[in-house]
């Protein structure tokens, strides 16, 4: 089969194209994917760039795919041959290729509307990202009916659909902020009551809020603006840390200092997550993909590239070229 790997770390053209790659077989509670598309996401970028530690190499990076299940392993229960699915492979990578191994309880079955076949290119851009959002905003933050919730790069894969799950969930007001001016208002087009450019943003937030702060801040983004987010916070206020796209320092902060102001600092990682509770994540997994299936959430499929097109992928991703979701088309 035809799959991408990572064979020494490095930028993008590190990506490599391997037309014989091995075909995964199934383990007793696996399930083995034909991939239609596999969706692009910062996290790849981070292991094609040795940033995540004990990767082992060569790598077939891939977090989340869509297609039809090839073969389920002999204890696997209540999936089939041939059904249309997403699925996470974030626990051991390997959605950039033709076949993907994945444990079953992170196998969620898809259904079209109005009798229509489910849009696979749109089925691969969710697993990740509105499952991402949903365990933000509930097990995470714990978001309270009414709550104002700011999220950082508000026009990205993950945080279009964070806004939009905020809102779903009962915020009051949904802030956004975003590094180009020219996603404001794709971003206004997701529900955010106000998006602000990332540069500018805090006096105009708290003129919004009157002086208050917000309640909630998800951080995809690292260095100044966690920094900045903490500022922001009320007391009982909760920082999400989810990633660190601006590939910055680590932020030191005072324990003392959340003690004295009644502000928290979380954390959340769907590959550590998907790893250690499983159950947890399937069961937000399948809420979140019917809330996007439903259309109670919008996904935009904004780019679609050949699987050997990869490493243009990540070059539009890392350099910030992206509104929405990017999918590779592995189908032949």
């Amino acid at each position: 089969m035809r799959a991408v790997r990572i064979p020494r770390f490095g930028d993008a053209e590190v990506l490599t194209l391997n037309e014989n790659a091995a075909v995964p077989v199934p383990g007793p509670l696996d399930v083995t994917i034909d991939v239609a598309y596999a969706g692009v996401n910062y996290a790849e970028v981070l292991f094609r760039k040795g940033v995540v530690p004990d990767l082992p190499l060569p790598f077939v990076p891939g977090i989340e795919v869509s297609g039809t299940i090839r073969a389920v392993g002999e204890q696997v229960t209540g999936l089939r041959a041939g059904q249309p699915v997403a699925a996470l492979s974030i626990v051991n990578g390997g959605g950039y290729a033709e076949v993907v191994k994945v444990p079953s309880q992170l196998v969620f079955p898809v259904n079209g509307t109005e009798g229509k076949e489910p849009d696979l290119a749109v089925v691969a851009a969710l697993p990740s990202n509105v499952t991402t959002a949903y365990m933000i905003m509930s097990n995470v933050s714990r978001l309270r009916q009414g709550e104002t919730v700011l999220v950082h790069a508000a026009a990205g894969g993950v945080g279009s659909m964070i806004g939009q799950m905020a809102r779903k969930l009962g915020a009051g007001c949904v802030i956004g902020t975003v590094g180009d001016r020219d996603k404001i208002e794709y971003a206004k087009r997701l529900g955010y009551d106000a998006v602000f450019l990332r540069d500018e943003y805090e006096e105009q937030v708290m003129e919004l809020t009157g002086g208050h702060g917000v309640d909630i801040v998800v951080d995809p983004v690292g260095g100044g603006m966690r920094k900045a987010a903490l500022r922001l916070l009320k007391p009982f206020g909760r920082l999400v840390a989810m990633g660190n796209a601006s590939d910055a320092e680590d932020v030191q902060q005072s324990m003392n200092e959340l003690w004295f102001t009644s502000k928290a600092v979380l954390g959340f990682n769907l590959q550590q997550m998907s790893a250690y509770a499983p159950e947890l994540v399937a069961e937000a997994g399948r809420q979140a993909i019917d809330m996007a299936i439903r259309g109670d959430i919008r996904v935009d499929v904004t780019d679609v590239l050949e699987l050997h097109e990869a490493g243009e992928a990540h070059r539009r991703i890392e350099e910030r070229r992206t509104t929405g979701k990017l999918v590779l088309k592995v189908k032949a």
